[in-house]
């Protein structure tokens, strides 16, 4: 396995692979998001344009299947930026890696960089700057506690009532499970996520080190893998506006 490149601020060991990757999937996306709406026409339309229109008409029928869209409406926003963001973090570990070797901590910038685990003596460790951001548990789990936080609080502001009542339906004794249940779903979605891509770029290590037999292979698996990104990223739309709907649209019985 390879390790991460961390540094030391403040008490605090940050990633910088999955800090420069963070940057680099925003980054992406604004530009892209520029290049569509620079030239906006209604007479003749870019094809930049109708691919975006596209993808909002997409994103506004994933919500309508979770809530009335004349609700729902102004989570649109939150569902673009959603399924933009985590589909180019998805594919951003596809193209190529960026892999160096490590005998022990570097300096850059007057900060020691050090590999994951500590190297002895002799040892030296491979370390990857470029990947996926969404291979990275801590990235997918950040994404998963603002979905978490947005649901629980817009329940709280717009639904209060039922959003208290529903810890103790259908009896009191259910308390417990119902809030297990509801810590449970930021957990799923960090998981499901981190761990289809992951698994797909240990995958594509393990095809690369066959040489010139695992060139078909890797050609298939990445076709593949811009699937799987794709889906990923539906599913975790589909399921934070389905979690939203939950707690803000929750009607009494």
């Amino acid at each position: 396995m390879h390790e991460h490149p961390i540094i030391h601020v403040g008490g605090l060991s940050l990633d910088l692979s999955a800090i420069s990757m963070l940057l680099v999937s925003m980054i992406v996306v604004f530009v892209f998001v520029r290049l569509c709406v620079s030239n906006l026409s209604v007479e003749n339309p870019s094809k930049l344009q109708n691919f975006m229109e596209w993808v909002v008409e997409f994103v506004q029928s994933l919500i309508g299947s979770a809530m009335d869209l004349k609700k729902g409406k102004q989570y649109i926003s939150l569902g673009l930026t959603l399924i933009l963001f985590i589909f180019v973090s998805n594919l951003l570990g596809l193209p190529f890696s960026i892999i160096t070797e490590a005998n022990g901590p570097t300096e850059i910038f007057g900060y020691v960089i050090e590999a994951t685990r500590n190297l002895g003596a002799g040892e030296h460790a491979e370390i990857l700057w470029w990947k996926s951001p969404t291979a990275d548990i801590n990235m997918t789990a950040g994404l998963a506690i603002v979905i978490f936080i947005l649901m629980n609080y817009l329940g709280l502001k717009h639904n209060r009532k039922y959003y208290l009542r529903h810890y103790i339906e259908p009896f009191p004794i259910f308390l417990p499970l119902n809030i297990i249940e509801n810590l449970a779903k930021p957990i799923a979605l960090a998981i499901r996520l981190f761990a289809n891509i992951f698994a797909g770029e240990v995958l594509i290590t393990v095809i690369l080190k066959l040489g010139i037999i695992g060139i078909p292979f890797l050609a298939v698996w990445q076709g593949f893998s811009i699937f799987v990104g794709a889906l990923q990223a539906f599913i975790f739309v589909i399921l934070s506006m389905v979690y939203i709907a939950q707690t803000t649209i929750h009607e009494e019985h």
